[in-house]
Formats: C-alpha cells, sequence, structure tokens
C-alpha cells in the first residue's frame, strides 16, 4: 500500500473496523477572560434568551 501524505508527514493511524482512522490530537486552547461586557452580555443571555442560553451550554459540551 502505498503511503499517503499525512503517513509520509509523520502521522499515524490506528485500526477500527477494518479501516485506517489517523490519530489527529487538537492543540490545547488557553482560556481568555471575556471581561465585563461578556459578563453582562452573559447574563442578559440567561435572563432574557433562556432557550439560547442552553443551546451554548450544550454545545461547548460536545
Amino acid at each position: 500500500m502505498a503511503k499517503s501524505i499525512f503517513g509520509e508527514m509523520g502521522g499515524t493511524y490506528h485500526e477500527e473496523n477494518g479501516y485506517l482512522i489517523p490519530d489527529l490530537t487538537l492543540p490545547t486552547e488557553e482560556e481568555k477572560p471575556i471581561g465585563i461586557w461578556g459578563k453582562r452580555h452573559l447574563r442578559y443571555i440567561k435572563e432574557h434568551k433562556r432557550l439560547f442560553y442552553i443551546n451554548l451550554l450544550t454545545k461547548s459540551l460536545k
């Protein structure tokens, strides 16, 4: 089997159910403070846009 571009660059694979899946990892992200206006906007969303706030919470858990 010919090497893929990912394999040529040093990437590795693992096998699952007969498929080769690339071993990918995301870089760690640093937390950034949102500041006073971000906190006020979040409070507004919590109080007045309840469904939107719940959607934001569930999205971040994925």
